[in-house]
């Protein structure tokens, strides 16, 4: 299904831009992304994810200049966030108006509801999501962290309108696999919804590069991942192990393990090496037996 037909993986934008969580302007510049986006270009990623509030636009800012850039077609996805104050459905489109405008473009490929806050109903925003379709501002439309019960409202709602529903895009990856267990996955999958996962490096924890030893610079990310890296060593062995194989990274077997899994990762990428790595994520398939391996191992750390 559109905006999905041949893509095994998008890259995420959230890092670009934004300084307060991703270090933006410190740890990656605007050149860094410029290059990131061009390596993800000549590696075949051509899905891009962004959000109005990353980077407080900047995201969108910097996303929209490449893509005007680029000689090649570019698939937009961005999103929505249902702040308390926006309680009109006609703020969804306004707020869609606003990122065109910083894109620089007509329509996106993908808009989302980037997460459920309680103000209004999910049955309101999907009419208002319909109608950005209707409009032509949007060619599919999504939602994001909607659990099992809010994405069936949400598919029966748009199905009203004639409108599918296109992804779901939630956390999902090996230290996070509750779209496995809730049934959302299932649910997706059979209801042709694609199941977009972000962080599905787990925030870099499935690269091999942080240890109890070893953090993230980040005083925000040390602190969230502190548990985890104390007991994540087992899972990454059997990341290496699995990735010798196939002459893969620890990050490119858990990439490949989201795809294999039936989901659509969207790793983040702060400089053309690291866009250039995600992709090797793709194009090569882990065995069954390895797939089950590392659902072995990460059900361990529970």
């Amino acid at each position: 299904m559109y905006p999905f037909d041949g893509i095994e993986m998008g890259l995420g934008t959230w890092s670009w831009g934004d300084s307060w969580y991703w270090g933006y302007g410190r740890t990656h510049t605007s050149q860094d992304v410029d290059e990131a986006f061009q390596a993800a270009l000549d590696a075949g990623i051509v899905l891009f994810d962004t959000a109005e509030v990353y980077g407080r636009g900047e995201s969108e800012r910097l996303l929209g200049r490449l893509v005007k850039q680029a000689n090649q077609p570019v698939r937009i996805a961005t999103k929505f966030l249902p702040f308390p104050w926006r309680v009109q459905a006609g703020s969804l489109t306004k707020a869609l108006r606003a990122s065109l405008d910083r894109l620089q473009v007509d329509q996106v490929d993908l808009y989302q509801i980037h997460a459920p806050l309680p103000f209004r109903s999910v049955e309101t925003w999907m009419d208002a999501m319909a109608d950005a379709v209707e409009q032509g501002l949007a060619r599919a439309v999504g939602v994001s962290n909607y659990n099992l019960e809010q994405t069936q409202r949400a598919h029966l709602a748009l199905a009203r309108r004639g409108i599918p529903l296109a992804s779901n895009q939630v956390e999902y990856h090996l230290l996070e696999r509750g779209p496995e267990r809730s049934g959302l996955l299932d649910f997706c999958q059979a209801n042709g919804i694609t199941l977009i996962a972000y962080s599905p490096l787990g925030g870099g924890l499935l690269t091999g590069k942080y240890t109890a030893r070893v953090a993230p610079s980040s005083l925000v990310r040390r602190l969230r991942t502190w548990r985890t890296r104390r007991k994540i060593g087992p899972l990454v062995a059997h990341l290496h192990t699995i990735g010798a194989a196939h002459g893969k990274t620890p990050a490119q077997v858990a990439l490949n393990w989201v795809i294999c899994k039936g989901a659509l990762p969207i790793p983040g990428a702060k400089n053309a090496r690291q866009a250039s790595q995600d992709a090797g994520g793709t194009g090569w398939r882990l065995t069954p037996d390895e797939v089950a391996a590392l659902d072995r191992a990460s059900d361990a750390l529970s």
